[in-house]
C-alpha cells in the first residue's frame, strides 16, 4: 500500500492511498463469500458458490463495490497509523480508481481528506512543580452560605412601594411588532436583577409600583419572532419583598440539627473548607493543563471548531445565524480552549502510555447513567447504537492521563508548602472495584453486549 500525505491546512490533510492487488484480494474474496450466502445459483449450495461464478452471475462490479465498502475504512485506518496521524473527524472519502474485472490489474486508489490533531511536543513532566493558591475560607464565605440557607426559609410579603433589585414583581407582558401583539403572558413572577428574561426588563421594572406600567424595546428570545425587535408593554400587578428569618439560635434549631448559631456557623465553615479544597483541586487541574501548553502553538481544526460553536450557540438558545458578534466570539473562545485541552490530554495519554480497558469504560458510563437515574444497561447499549462508544473511550483516556500526569508532578502553595491532592487524584493504579453493586454489574454485562455490537458493526 502506497500512501502520500498532502497538508491542506495545519490541521487538515489529504491522504492518497494506492492499494496493491494482493491487499485488495482478501476483501474481494470475503465479498464473494457474503454475496454467495445471499444468492441462489442452480447447482450450488448457498455459501459454497465458487468466486468466478459469483463474478459471472452477479457481476464483478457488485463484488468490487462490496469489497471497497468493507476495505476502505480498514485501509484508511492502517494509513493513519502508519503515518502517525490522529484523525479528529470522519474523513471525506473519494474512490479514484478500482479494477473493473478479476483480471484487471488496475489498483484501488482513493483519497481521504480529514481534520487531524496537529503535532506538538509536550514538556517532560518529571520534576515539574506547579503553584496553586491556598484553599482560603473567609468570614464572607461563611456569611454568604448562611444567607443562602436563610433564603430557603424566607417568605415573600407584599410591599406598598416601588420595586427594586431583589424584589419579586407579578407582571403582565405584551410584545408588539408593527402595532400587532405577537406574544403575551400574564401573571408572571419575576425577580428584579436576575436578568433571566428579556434584556431591558430589569431596568424597565425598577421604580415601578403595583398598578403602574411602561413600554421598552427588547429582542424576543423565543417563539416565531425570535431575534426580532419588539415594543414590550409591561404592567406590574404586585410587588413582594423577601423577608428572611433572623440569624440566631432559633434559626439554627429550625434550619439544622444544631442548637446554637455558633455550632451552625462552625459546621458551615467546615463545609466551606471542603468546597475550597475542591476549588483548589480544580485550580490545580487548570494550572497543570496550562503548564503543559505553555509556549506551545496548538492550532484547532476549523471544521470541528465551527460545528462545536454552532452547537454551543444552539444549546444556549441562540440562533447561530442571528447571534451577536460578542456571543459568537465568546463561543469561539470557549470552543478553542475546549479543543486545545482535549488535544493536550490526548497527547499526554499517549505520552504516558495510558490504556483504557472495557471495565474503565463500563464504570465511566455506569456512573453517568446513575447520575441521571438511568438504567446502566440501556444507557450503554444506547451509546453503542448511536456510535458514541469511541467518544466515551477517548474521554476515559483523557481523564486517566490527566490524573496520572497530575500524580507525577508536585503542587505547591504560594508559601512553598507541598499540596496533597491524593483524595482527588486517587491511587496510582486504580483497580476495578472488587464488589460492584447490581447496577454496575448490569452495566458490565451490557458492555459485553456493546463490545460485540461494535465488532459486528465493524
Amino acid at each position: 500500500m502506497k500512501i502520500s500525505v498532502r497538508n491542506l491546512e495545519p490541521t487538515k490533510v489529504r491522504l492518497t492511498i494506492t492499494v496493491d492487488p494482493d491487499e485488495l484480494n482478501p476483501y474481494l474474496d470475503q465479498a464473494r463469500k457474503e454475496i454467495g450466502k445471499q444468492v441462489t445459483i442452480p447447482g450450488f449450495r448457498k455459501g459454497h458458490v465458487p468466486g468466478p461464478i459469483i463474478d459471472q452471475r452477479v457481476g464483478f462490479a457488485s463484488v468490487a463495490g462490496e469489497a471497497v465498502n468493507a476495505g476502505v475504512p480498514e485501509l484508511y485506518s492502517k494509513a493513519l497509523e502508519e503515518k502517525q496521524l490522529h484523525a479528529m473527524a470522519q474523513p471525506q472519502i473519494d474512490v479514484k480508481d478500482m479494477p473493473s474485472s478479476a483480471k484487471d490489474d488496475t489498483k484501488l486508489k482513493f483519497t481521504a481528506e480529514v481534520e487531524i490533531r496537529p503535532k506538538f511536543e509536550l514538556p517532560d513532566i518529571e520534576g515539574m512543580e506547579i503553584e496553586v493558591p491556598k484553599p482560603a475560607v473567609t468570614d464572607e464565605d461563611v456569611d454568604k452560605r448562611l444567607d443562602n440557607l436563610r433564603q430557603r426559609f424566607g417568605t415573600l410579603v407584599s410591599v406598598d412601594r416601588p420595586a427594586s433589585k431583589g424584589d419579586y414583581a407579578n407582571i403582565d407582558l405584551d410584545a408588539v411588532i408593527d402595532g400587532e401583539s405577537v406574544d403575551s403572558q400574564q401573571g408572571v413572577s419575576y425577580e428584579l436583577g436576575s436578568n433571566t428574561m428579556l434584556d431591558g426588563l430589569d431596568e424597565a421594572l425598577d421604580g415601578l409600583s403595583a398598578g403602574e406600567e411602561t413600554t421598552f424595546e427588547g429582542t424576543l428570545e423565543a417563539g416565531e419572532h425570535q431575534g426580532e425587535k419588539a415594543q414590550i408593554k409591561v404592567k406590574v400587578n404586585s410587588v413582594k419583598a423577601e423577608e428572611l428569618p433572623d440569624l440566631d439560635d432559633e434559626f439554627a434549631k429550625e434550619a439544622s440539627e444544631f442548637e446554637t448559631l455558633k455550632e451552625l456557623r462552625e459546621d458551615v465553615r467546615k463545609q466551606c473548607q471542603v468546597d475550597a479544597e475542591g476549588r483548589q483541586a480544580t485550580d490545580a487541574r487548570d494550572a497543570f493543563i496550562a503548564k503543559l501548553q505553555d509556549g506551545l502553538d496548538i492550532p484547532v481544526p476549523k471544521g470541528i471548531k465551527q460545528s462545536m460553536v454552532t452547537d454551543q450557540l444552539k444549546n444556549t438558545g441562540k440562533d447561530p445565524d442571528k447571534a451577536s458578534k460578542d456571543e459568537k466570539s465568546e463561543a469561539e473562545e470557549s470552543v478553542e480552549k475546549e479543543l486545545r485541552d482535549q488535544m493536550t490530554l490526548d497527547a499526554l495519554a499517549e505520552k504516558l502510555g495510558i490504556t483504557v480497558s472495557q471495565a474503565d469504560v463500563t464504570n465511566f458510563l455506569a456512573s453517568i447513567a446513575q447520575q441521571y437515574g438511568m438504567d446502566p444497561s440501556a444507557f450503554i447499549n444506547g451509546i453503542v447504537r448511536n456510535g458514541q462508544l469511541g467518544s466515551a473511550v477517548q474521554e476515559v483516556g483523557r481523564s486517566k492521563g490527566m490524573l496520572a500526569g497530575m500524580r507525577a508532578v508536585t503542587f505547591k502553595d504560594p508559601d512553598g508548602q507541598e499540596v496533597d491532592l491524593s483524595r482527588f487524584l486517587g491511587e496510582d493504579e486504580p483497580e476495578a472495584q472488587e464488589e460492584q453493586d447490581e447496577s454496575v454489574q448490569a452495566a458490565s454485562a451490557a458492555a459485553e453486549v456493546a463490545d460485540q455490537l461494535s465488532q459486528d458493526q465493524e
